[in-house]
């Protein structure tokens, strides 16, 4: 069975991303025939030669005209090795945050360089992006080496940057011309030097770790089954682990404990099952479970504290003052942040919630470990966070600190008395509840 390896793009506006995943569409025969009529004529209408590969990614009539990327484009190719799918994600500064959708769910990036450019300022927080996100291995695409008539230096002194700013991670560096195709499918004539593997036969070979299977058991509630009186279950996908009849098992935050006497699914009960299933668990105790707790064996961490890198995607900075719809796994909290962050920066914040949640560090688990961020009045994700650490906000006092800002930051963001006494008691309700 061939296994499936999700990829994403990443680099600067116009260092030929979606030209490079065009050819490597073309060359794959991962194109319709009638795709290619379709962008043969679109590339004559552009004089842009022959064919224009960023034509196969580009789809939105925007992107055409202005000939860049703005949206995720997802493509999915198989070789007779391995099956792909792959996210061409926007280099342009205004579409970090699209960017970082894309590499949210990918293994390997393609992380592209102008050969003539050298690494732009974009190409680093592209890269830094991807490896927050916990992507462990880069392809380091040297683009437009025609440009520099193939020279070994330039190839090398790019590499050796990348490679320090992407710490901890493996990379392998490939010197291509996208537009030509060298060393795409096949190793080029023109770099004598490099030995490969060409970009393909990487991609069908890597190995790429993972291990949700092994990591600690979690499971975030989403939703309370209770179709009658003899049956009560929790249902959930498993972000890790296994989890078997008969285990021993804890509902966080309240801690409660209780045994797996059933794992149910649409076809039938198993006596196991592992990440990433779809499950309803039935305990052997009537406990109390609800949207949003997290099941687990062992004890995650457990608080209203956390520090976490934060992508911040929206046009309104962030407001210290104001505050966010949490949005961990199944739950929703409000939360505060404690800087302010512009459109596209990236910065380790602290993070405080109006009420417990239950997560890992998003190197241990990119489910429980990573959150959203919105906007209460625009419904906007507004930033992406990744947890790197946390307390159980053990202080005596602080719960109290806490409330009495919240309601005074309300109290003052409000336009008139009667809006404030509104949104007093919307507060103290969920505080209570």
């Amino acid at each position: 069975m061939r296994s499936l390896l999700r990829i994403c793009t990443a680099g600067s506006v116009d260092d030929g991303k979606s030209t490079l995943i065009g050819r490597l569409l073309y060359d794959s025969r991962g194109v319709y025939e009638d795709q290619v009529r379709s962008v043969q004529s679109a590339s004559r209408s552009r004089t842009a030669g022959p064919i224009d590969f960023s034509l196969f990614t580009d789809g939105l009539r925007a992107e055409r005209e202005q000939g860049i990327t703005i949206d995720v484009a997802y493509r999915y190719f198989a070789t007779a090795r391995r099956k792909f799918i792959l996210a061409d994600t926007p280099g342009h500064e205004q579409y970090t945050r699209n960017m970082a959708t894309g590499a949210s769910t990918a293994e390997v990036a393609i992380l592209l360089t102008d050969a003539a450019q050298g690494v732009r300022e974009q190409t680093r927080r592209h890269a830094r992006i991807a490896r927050l996100l916990g992507i462990r291995n880069f392809v380091l695409a040297v683009n437009k080496m025609d440009l520099v008539d193939f020279d070994r230096a330039t190839f090398d002194s790019i590499a050796t940057a990348v490679a320090a700013a992407v710490d901890g991670a493996e990379v392998h560096a490939i010197p291509i011309s996208a537009l030509h195709g060298d060393n795409v499918i096949t190793l080029s004539e023109r770099t004598p030097w490099f030995s490969g593997p060409p970009l393909l036969e990487y991609l069908e070979t890597v190995e790429v770790a993972r291990d949700i299977t092994d990591a600690p058991f979690r499971m975030p509630v989403q939703l309370v089954l209770r179709p009658d009186d003899a049956f009560r279950g929790f249902a959930g996908q498993i972000a890790s682990g296994v989890v078997r009849v008969g285990d021993p098992i804890r509902v966080w935050p309240s801690g409660t404990a209780s045994t797996v006497k059933r794992i149910s699914t649409w076809d039938g009960d198993l006596t196991e099952a592992f990440a990433p299933m779809s499950i309803t668990l039935v305990f052997a105790d009537e406990v109390d479970v609800a949207r949003g707790d997290v099941l687990a064996m062992d004890r995650p961490s457990v608080g209203r504290r956390l520090a976490a890198d934060l992508v911040w995607m929206d046009e309104r900075p962030l407001d210290p003052s104001r505050l966010y719809v949490m949005k961990h796994a199944t739950s929703r909290v409000t939360a505060e942040v404690d800087r302010p962050m512009a459109l596209n920066d990236i910065a380790t914040v602290s993070v405080v919630t109006s009420r417990p949640i239950v997560f890992d560090g998003y190197q241990q688990n990119r489910t429980t470990g990573s959150f959203v961020l919105i906007d209460p009045s625009t419904q906007f994700t507004a930033g992406a966070g990744l947890i790197v650490a946390g307390s159980d906000d053990a202080r005596p006092g602080t719960r109290h600190a806490l409330a009495a800002e919240r309601l005074a930051q309300a109290a003052r963001a409000a336009g008139n008395d009667a809006d404030a006494l509104k949104e007093v008691e919307r507060i103290l309700h969920e505080m209570l509840t």
